[in-house]
This record gives structure tokens, C-alpha cells and sequence, in this order.
């Protein structure tokens, strides 16, 4: 379990990579959200209406008045301004990811980067979705500003937990009906559902997706399954113990994928993700080589956050949903770590 620190030029193109994207990822957000469809004026009976399309679907604005005409000239300027800022932030994106890629700093595998931007785009992350598993790790090492090791990190599963608890269907604050099905096959042709109503796709690689929640609080409890868009043919699986991640706090964090593009990771707290792979690796049902892995990834995250997050204890109030008995085993976790990581990290 070795971590290998940045170096001070890694660190600078990391941050730069970092603010480069929130300016792109802000301004396109806002082209999404603010300058939707497209606005046109249409003659009827010999007088001008304005018309704003969405989706395929006109509505009329009014007839052409200074009001109007102001709203018209403010949308096309508004939206053109952006495209021209879109457009300039996305070519010194590209340019600087060779560079990027080439110093090492190209992380998160291609494909998976490509799903998280796509539910990114959709504006799924943390609005309802966020990343699991060993994905999440990504996160973790660029909060502590160093790499963990690749054996820590190899998966060929992306989980993504989702947050059903305010609606039964979650629904894209874009208003897209799409299914989490479509919008990985806008990534990957191949991406299908293991059968009708699974929890799993998978495509031709055998990477799998998996859709996520936690187990209702009481076994009586009954509530619609979860799933992602209007209509979709993945539905989540409930699984014990997701709801101390679900209930943790949240952080987003820049990371770059192996061609070197920047994207975003929303991902739950480290502490609450360390004590939950703790409790997995300790359960009888847990096949013993992963059990193995998730308690290394386990004192991975702990030991990263007692000697380099120490603003984030495991004694805070925003813990109060994993149990107070696992909790407490935080100081075992981080005991058990030896000298020799600690001294990788320089």
C-alpha cells in the first residue's frame, strides 16, 4: 500500500488543470440551463411573434415589441458570448492535456471518465448520483495531493450510488428523460443491461456499471425502485450499509482521466468511505481476496487522512450515520498502517 507524492510542477499543472475546467464546466452549465433550445421569429397574419424552442416544442414569447426584441437580442448575444468562451476553454483544455498525460497525471481510465462527464452533462453528480467503489479512490488521492498505487485502483466496475430518498425516479435537473442505459451508450454502443429490470450493463470490454442504494431502515419499509431518467431498463439493487455513504457529506473534485482531460468526481466523505470498506471486509459473506482488498483500501484512506486531511476527524458531528462502534474502530484502522507508507510520502 504505497502512496507516491506530486511533484511541484505536477502540483501546478494539476491546479491548473482544476480551475480551467471549473471555468468550462460553470459556463457550460450555464448554456445548458440559461440559453436552452433556440429562439426564432415567426410571422403570423402578418405580425412577428417571437418563439422559444426546447426539445422539439415551440412557445410563443409575445408579438414583437421592444420588450420582446430586447429578450431575443439578450439570448443570441448571451448564448453566442458563451459558444466564443466555450470554445477558447476547451482548446487550452486540449492543448494541455498531452502535457498532462505525458507528466502521469491522466488517472481515471478513459471510459470511466467519459460516463462520469456524460451524467456530469446531464447534471446528475451530486444531484442525486455519486461515486463508489474503487473510482472513488481517484478522488481521495488528488484531495491528499498524491497517487496511490495501481494495484490499489484496478476495477473493472464503476458503482454509482444513487440518492432516491426526496423522489422515487430520479430526474435530471436538464429535464432529459434519458435512462442511465441511453446515456452509457452514448459513451459505449455496446453498454446493455444484463437482463429486463437489472441493476447491471455491461459492454463488449466487460466493464459494468452497477446502480445503487441503500436498504430501506426497516425491512417493512416498501418504496419504488430507483432508476435514473423518464424510462429506463436499469433499476438499483439495495444494498446494506450504502446509507452511511449516502448520509455522509459530499465532495467534488477535479481528476484527470488517461488522455489527460480533467472531469469532475463526486464522491462521498473519505472517512465514512474508509469505515464502510472496513465493515464490508469483515462480513462473512465477503469473498475473501476482495475482503482482503477492501480492508487495504481501507487503511489506504485512513492513513491519508490521519497524516494529511487532519481537518477531517472521525470524531466529527457530520459522521453521526455510520454507527458509533465502527467509528470508534477508526484509531485500529490507522494503527494498523506501517511505518514504511508513511514514509513514501514525502
Amino acid at each position: 500500500m504505497r502512496i507516491h507524492p506530486l511533484g511541484g510542477e505536477s502540483i501546478r499543472r494539476l491546479i491548473d488543470a482544476e480551475q480551467r475546467f471549473g471555468v468550462f464546466r460553470a459556463a457550460n452549465r450555464k448554456l445548458r440551463h440559461s440559453f436552452r433550445g433556440s429562439m426564432h421569429w415567426k410571422t403570423v397574419q402578418g405580425r412577428d411573434y417571437l418563439y422559444h424552442k426546447v426539445s422539439g416544442v415551440s412557445k410563443s414569447l409575445g408579438l414583437r415589441t421592444g420588450e420582446t426584441q430586447r429578450v431575443y437580442d439578450s439570448f443570441v448575444a448571451g448564448r453566442d458570448a458563451l459558444k466564443a468562451r466555450l470554445a477558447q476553454l476547451d482548446k487550452a483544455i486540449r492543448d494541455a492535456a498531452p502535457v498532462d498525460r505525458a507528466m502521469g497525471l491522466g488517472r481515471v481510465p478513459t471510459t470511466v471518465a467519459k460516463i462520469i462527464r456524460k451524467l456530469d452533462d446531464h447534471d446528475f453528480l451530486s444531484h442525486g448520483i455519486s461515486i463508489v467503489g474503487t473510482n472513488a479512490l481517484f478522488a481521495y488521492e488528488r484531495m491528499a495531493g498524491g497517487h496511490f498505487e495501481g494495484g490499489l485502483l484496478a476495477t473493472g466496475d464503476v458503482d454509482l450510488l444513487i440518492d432516491a430518498r426526496q423522489r422515487l425516479r430520479l430526474v435530471s435537473p436538464s429535464q432529459t428523460s434519458d435512462g442511465l442505459s441511453a446515456i452509457l451508450r452514448q459513451v459505449d454502443k455496446s453498454f446493455s443491461a444484463v437482463a429486463p429490470g437489472a441493476f447491471r450493463a455491461v459492454n463488449d470490454s466487460g466493464l459494468t456499471v452497477d446502480l445503487i442504494q441503500p436498504m430501506p431502515k426497516s425491512p417493512s419499509q416498501q418504496r419504488s425502485p430507483a432508476r435514473v431518467g423518464d424510462s429506463d431498463d436499469l433499476t438499483a439493487i439495495e444494498i446494506e450499509g450504502l446509507q452511511w455513504l449516502q448520509n455522509a457529506p459530499q465532495h467534488e473534485v477535479v481528476a484527470i482521466d488517461e488522455r489527460g482531460f480533467p472531469l469532475m468526481l463526486a464522491v462521498p466523505d473519505p472517512r465514512a468511505f474508509a469505515l464502510h470498506k472496513l465493515w464490508v471486509s469483515e462480513r462473512p459473506d465477503r469473498d475473501p481476496l476482495k475482503a482482503r482488498r477492501d480492508r487495504a483500501q481501507a487503511q489506504a484512506i485512513a492513513t491519508i487522512i490521519k497524516r494529511y486531511l487532519p481537518d477531517l476527524s472521525f470524531d466529527d458531528a457530520s459522521l453521526t450515520a455510520v454507527p458509533l462502534e465502527l467509528t470508534r474502530r477508526a484509531v485500529e484502522l490507522t494503527a494498523s498502517t506501517d511505518d514504511s507508507t508513511a514514509d513514501d510520502w514525502r
